[in-house]
């Protein structure tokens, strides 16, 4: 029994939604669905996971914005980000205007997450950690079985998330990197928003921002 996972990039964006599932009940949750939909049931369909639930770890654009839509056609709910980011889930449709992006509808979270929540995927448990900066209300999901974070934009390898967006903050980001990440662990391996899987030691050996010589 343990946590596998699908990632597959969607939108224009090239945003990594990532399919989690339990191997023994083969229940799994889609992280981040900024979209492309047929494609993300293709794939789980293929791979043979029953989809229960769907998470989200920020609501910006290219990660949320075929959320509400998916939610709905599954009768699935939602869990996920920090009830920060209300304002940016309430602000998709405007989003989807602004970035050229197929609407998108605003939605309520059925379950807003906080600093200490669990998650659960079928018979795993995915630890919830509040990490702002890149928005108030952006949250990290870890599997500490299988040492796998799911970091949205937070991190990056070789980066980290921008801050110049509303009510983003570049030193709350480094603090939550460097104070929330970090301790989880150098073998740490994780899927990022965008881009290639790395790992936290990795990163702090050689991440210009946040890395141990920064």
């Amino acid at each position: 029994m343990t946590l596998a996972y699908r990632i597959v990039p969607v939108t224009p964006f090239e945003q990594n939604c990532s399919l989690i599932w339990c191997t023994d009940t083969m229940k799994g949750a889609l992280v981040d669905v900024g979209g492309d939909l047929e494609k993300l049931l293709a794939v789980a369909a293929k791979l043979g996971v029953s989809i229960e639930k769907l998470l989200l770890t920020h609501g910006h654009i290219d990660h949320a914005g075929g959320t509400g839509e998916l939610a709905e056609q599954l009768n699935v709910p939602i869990e996920g980000p920090q009830e920060e980011d209300r304002f940016w889930l309430e602000q998709l449709p405007a989003q989807s205007r602004m970035f050229g992006f197929p609407p998108a509808r605003d939605f309520t979270p059925t379950r807003w997450l906080h600093e200490g929540d669990t998650v659960t995927v079928g018979n795993e448990t995915l630890q919830v950690i509040h990490t702002p900066g890149h928005t108030p209300g952006h949250v990290v999901f870890f599997h500490a079985a299988t040492k796998l974070a799911i970091v949205g934009d937070v991190l990056f390898a070789g980066s980290i998330g921008r801050t110049d967006f509303p009510r983003g903050n570049h030193k709350t980001l480094i603090d939550s990197i460097q104070k929330k990440l970090w301790p989880l662990g150098d073998e740490v391996d994780f899927i990022a928003g965008h881009g290639p899987m790395s790992s936290f030691g990795e990163e702090r050996c050689n991440n210009p921002f946040v890395g141990d010589r920064a």
